[in-house]
């Protein structure tokens, strides 16, 4: 463990560095890794040759935009093609360290290699990330993220040792057992995805235990937290200050995070840049606006990414935080996923906003599902947002309710279910929003 700085920044220096200082460090780190990727990577030369581009033909960062984004399909066919891990690790194996493949639970998951100066990146930039949200030494952080393969568990678990923090590895266990140490033992700091935070928050309610010690909690592996309505809800239920956390298995456990100022995420641009393209043209939209993540590793030694195309909506802002981080920053976090667009009659939108009217009725509980059907004697396409009640019956007004808001901020109207307290399974994982039932042997 390494002594924790004082004052509210990690790394004051490089957090609220310069736009032009911060261009010059990103400029050249992006030289250096296009280079080894095309020197080390017989996948990365492969896409760069086709492109036309060399290792010095990296003058500007403008010229990021020649190299061609790289997808998880396309990750996928080289590790087919090339087991186990494909051709596009560049550190030699003596250097790797640890994999961690991604979740898999949209297709056969990614391997991901941490070199044990990744490690040493990634416990640093994620140290950050909980510094600039309030995590300080001595806290005790229960860390209710999964532990094993999938990589926030872990991240955390380093960067607690690093700033001087008691940790309980606890992982996504059962809400008893997370009840249990979070009373007897006094954590101060939780870390889960939001579903599994709010989940904890209906046990804490129902047998009545007042986790007093607790204040802070980062919520990450799924969108939501910064909805106002989510938020609210994490906030009452566990009685802290909630926080959005952003994680990709292919780029890094930990590395945005909302700060004290809960101005959005704030991305580590020393060591990622960051871009939103138009997911048609595939090029850069005006600052402010909604596009597809892409993201390019600067330091990633093992498997670096050259622009991975995330398939993750969100928004860039330039201007500092309040808190005076100089680093861009994404208001509203992730807004949904390209997979998850929901096209119902001409309407687009997606889960996140769904979740917004869901949870702004405190006469329902956390969960809802999207259902879509087919019906049976038009043929047609039904969509049904089906919520539960928190407690006991809801009357028929409810659903009429929900419906006239659900139409409001969806611009369609779907059908409206209300099932009783209890209906929804609860998961300590992400929670599956949507389910298309309209061919149920798929």
């Amino acid at each position: 463990m390494t002594e924790a700085p004082k004052g509210d920044f990690w790394d004051e220096k490089i957090e609220r560095m310069g736009s032009d200082e911060l261009a010059s460090l990103q400029l050249e780190r992006l030289r250096w890794q296009v280079r080894r990727c095309w020197e080390g990577s017989p996948f990365y030369r492969e896409r760069l040759d086709g492109a036309g581009l060399g290792p010095e033909s990296i003058r500007s960062l403008d010229d990021i935009e020649k190299i061609p984004p790289v997808t998880k399909q396309e990750l996928r066919v080289e590790q087919k093609n090339h087991p186990p891990f494909g051709r596009y690790a560049v550190a030699p194996p003596g250097d790797w360290g640890e994999l961690h493949p991604s979740t898999g639970t949209t297709g056969v998951p990614v391997g991901t290699i941490w070199s044990r100066k990744d490690v040493e990146n990634i416990a640093d930039f994620t140290a950050r990330t909980m510094w600039s949200f309030g995590v300080r030494p001595g806290d005790i952080v229960q860390n209710a993220f999964s532990y094993g393969l999938w990589v926030a568990g872990m991240s955390v678990h380093y960067a607690t040792q690093k700033i001087g923090c008691f940790v309980i590895p606890i992982g996504a266990t059962e809400t008893g057992r997370q009840i249990f140490y979070m009373n007897t033992i006094g954590s101060t700091v939780i870390l889960s995805t939001p579903s599994f935070g709010l989940y904890i928050g209906e046990k804490l309610r129902e047998s009545g235990v007042d986790p007093q010690q607790l204040k802070i909690g980062g919520f990450g592996g799924e969108g939501g937290t910064q909805n106002p309505a989510t938020r609210s809800r994490i906030e009452g239920a566990l009685g802290i200050d909630a926080y959005d956390y952003f994680g990709l298995g292919e780029i890094g456990p930990t590395f945005a995070s909302e700060s004290v100022a809960k101005s959005g995420l704030i991305w580590a641009e020393d060591h990622h840049i960051v871009e939103v393209l138009d997911p048609e043209t595939r090029k850069p939209v005006p600052e402010g606006e909604v596009g597809i993540l892409v993201i390019t590793h600067l330091t990633r030694e093992a498997t670096p990414m050259l622009r991975y195309w995330t398939n993750d909506y969100a928004r860039l802002e330039s201007a500092p935080s309040a808190c005076g981080r100089t680093h861009r920053r994404s208001p509203g976090g992730v807004l949904g996923r390209h997979d998850d667009l929901v096209i119902y009659r001409g309407a687009k939108f997606y889960p996140v906003q769904v979740e917004d009217v869901v949870r702004s009725f405190p006469e329902l509980s956390n969960e809802f599902r999207i259902e879509f059907l087919s019906d049976e004697e038009t043929g047609r396409d039904r969509c049904v947002v089906v919520a539960e009640a928190a407690t006991g019956e809801v009357g028929g007004a409810m659903a009429e309710n929900l419906g006239e808001k659900l139409r409001g901020a969806l611009q369609v109207t779907p059908e409206v279910e209300i099932r009783a307290p209890g209906s929804f399974e609860r998961t300590t994982f992400k929670a599956q929003r949507f389910v298309d039932l309209r061919n149920p042997e798929k």
